[in-house]
């Protein structure tokens, strides 16, 4: 709970300098909904990839302000060269990376502060966007072009929630927002680009254990509805095959919460309730298999899901 937080204002208030100052000590308390990352780094390309990708987000600054996580990436020496580690509370859960990965090892690193302390939600890999007031979830392996999907989307008039994780409240079945950058690899990044050649992107992190790995800032529609959670209306369960047409099944429900459950970091802490949940949403939901090879012909599908009347 916040406690006599004296001020509170966008990210884009500050210049790039001004945030790299406030990194270096006490770090800035960023509200990236529905949570608050205390945040410090010393590394210049940590406070340009904030600067650029969360102007819209909220700063607190005050005496006795909560964080949900104090998280920090810092640079160290190891044999001839300066790598950098993530930590969260002093604790360090990962290997060092190169030192030009500070920026998505933070985006990296604050992914697993939530999929492995926040317990209050069902967490499930998977890209979810709102329209209309009905959710769609996008769960699938890496390599599916679930982010590649999700960034046209959002920039297609969906709102996104989230491009890493569903939230699923399993009282009342709803999943609850937070929007942060698209992460995007390789061929995507210049994908989206000419997609959306006005769109904002971050640092740009080459030969990572990802390939080349960018992120797109999130839209400040997204952002100004992130306290506003929505219900579930389709599991769509995406694949990207290179210049193969559009293809779309009804994905069974028994093996779509199978599939559902094997993408969840969490269900099992939950018990029987977070397998009720699942297997709730699934039933609510209409369940689809959808194979694409040209973004226009799945955004249309999309849209016209979306059009469906209730």
């Amino acid at each position: 709970m916040q406690s006599r937080v004296r001020s509170t204002r966008a990210l884009s208030g500050l210049s790039t300098a001004e945030l790299a100052q406030i990194l270096r000590t006490d770090g800035v308390f960023l509200r990236i909904p529905p949570f608050v990352m205390n945040i410090r780094s010393p590394i210049p390309v940590v406070a340009q990839g904030l600067h650029a990708l969360y102007p819209d987000c909220e700063v607190w600054t005050g005496e006795d302000i909560f964080a949900d996580f104090h998280v920090s990436v810092k640079p160290k020496r190891h044999l001839l060269k300066t790598v950098c580690v993530f930590e969260m509370d002093g604790f360090q859960p990962f290997t060092p990376l190169a030192y030009d990965e500070a920026y998505a090892f933070l985006e990296w690193g604050m992914n697993w502060c939530v999929t492995s302390y926040c317990h209050t939600w069902i967490t499930v890999h998977s890209a979810v966007l709102e329209r209309g007031g009905r959710v769609v979830i996008l769960p699938a392996p890496p390599g599916s072009g679930k982010s590649t999907l999700c960034a046209a989307l959002m920039l297609n008039g969906w709102r996104l929630l989230s491009d890493e994780m569903a939230l699923l409240d399993p009282v009342s079945g709803l999943v609850t927002p937070s929007p942060r950058p698209v992460s995007l690899k390789n061929e995507s990044i210049e994908v989206i680009r000419g997609l959306a050649p006005a769109a904002h992107f971050g640092p740009v992190a080459r030969d990572t254990m990802k390939g080349t790995v960018c992120h797109l800032r999130v839209s400040p529609e997204s952002i100004a509805l992130a306290d506003e959670s929505a219900r579930p209306a389709w599991v769509v369960f995406p694949r990207f095959k290179r210049a193969a047409a559009l293809s779309v099944g009804n994905r069974p429900k028994a093996h779509a919460l199978v599939e559902l459950a094997s993408n969840s970091f969490n269900h099992h802490v939950h018990g029987r309730s977070g397998f009720m949940a699942m297997a709730q949403l699934v039933d609510e939901c209409g369940c689809y298999d959808l194979q694409y090879g040209h973004l226009d012909e799945a955004i249309a599908w999309f849209s016209a899901l979306a059009d469906t009347p209730v």
